[in-house]
């Protein structure tokens, strides 16, 4: 699996504890963290929560990332961000038992983390809970256990809803304002990044297009 961290600017500062609490995981689990930043709040690249919401859709349905961790002050924008995209599923998480729950029962693919409200003295190690807890078992497993085939069976309905709910991202992001899209990819190591990991020829040359 390879997981995408991603900040935006109020919360920058924090990306190397963030980073390092979810490298420790992902290394237990064999897992890839690609850091995108931002880094610290210095870098030229401002990224808001709403671009967040830009990049971390582009991640994943190019295939250049299976997993987005992200967040911002109390978790909810970057939340409501992701979500406002096809082929995303992003929970707002705030304690261990949200991402073990989250993962269990709504089988996303990312999470939304409130890095300023509620992150006080041990906010380093409720991440690294958080992160324990949400790959601790495969996703979809279902929790309580007898919930299982429902739980499954609510997700695939979910799926089909997102599906004739969206327009396909490409159009999306050809509709927004250029300057917004060509900011979310406007981070340090993005296009080496992105270049790299990108499985869908169609998405680089997308994203060549729009940040031209």
């Amino acid at each position: 699996m390879r997981i995408a961290l991603i900040n935006e600017n109020s919360q920058a500062g924090k990306n190397g504890i963030i980073y390092g609490a979810l490298k420790q995981v992902a290394d237990e689990h064999g897992f890839e963290v690609v850091n995108y930043g931002m880094y610290s709040p210095d870098d030229r690249a401002q990224l808001t929560y709403v671009q967040n919401g830009i990049l971390a859709a582009t991640l994943l349905n190019s295939g250049a990332a299976d997993f987005v961790v992200t967040g911002c002050g109390t978790g909810e924008g970057a939340c409501l961000a992701l979500n406002s995209f096809p082929g995303v599923i992003c929970g707002h998480i705030e304690s261990p038992l949200d991402a073990f729950t989250f993962a269990q029962i709504n089988d996303g693919n990312a999470v939304a983390i409130p890095f300023a409200l509620g992150f006080g003295w041990g906010g380093d190690l409720n991440l690294t809970y958080i992160f324990e807890k949400l790959w601790s078992k495969p996703f979809g497993g279902g929790y309580p256990p007898e919930r299982r085939e429902p739980e499954q069976r609510n997700k695939k309905i979910l799926d089909g809803v997102k599906a004739v709910s969206y327009r396909p991202l490409p159009e999306i992001l050809r509709a927004l304002d250029r300057d917004l899209v060509k900011g979310a990819f406007a981070g340090e190591h993005f296009e080496e990044y992105f270049d790299r990991d990108c499985t869908d020829a169609s998405y680089k040359a997308l994203v060549k297009e729009l940040t031209a």
